[in-house]
């Protein structure tokens, strides 16, 4: 599989970020905190896991979809480019 992803470090780090936030979720829910804050958080969960899969799909298009149609591929990799889409787009 090709490495589409021009910077995977940043990703980590947003991740790890979100795995915290879902940490601190859990926690909030042990300790009994109001429903509308539990929410809130995971609203904010949701944004940075949408940002990512965004940041991934950015990367993929810019590298192996301009690689694929220039390798004369054209078809086969818009195809596959439409379908990463649709899973993105699955996620709203």
């Amino acid at each position: 599989m090709k490495k589409c992803i021009s910077d995977a470090s940043l990703l980590q780090v947003r991740l790890k970020k979100v795995i915290g936030q879902l940490n601190g979720i859990q926690k909030m829910l042990e300790e009994d905190v109001p429903c509308e804050d539990v929410l809130l958080q995971f609203t904010a969960v949701n944004g940075a896991l949408h940002k990512i899969s965004f940041m991934i799909l950015e990367g993929h298009l810019r590298h192996c979809v301009r690689e694929g149609i220039e390798s004369g591929n054209a078809d086969e990799t818009i195809e596959s480019f439409a379908e990463s889409l649709e899973n993105f787009a699955k996620m709203a």
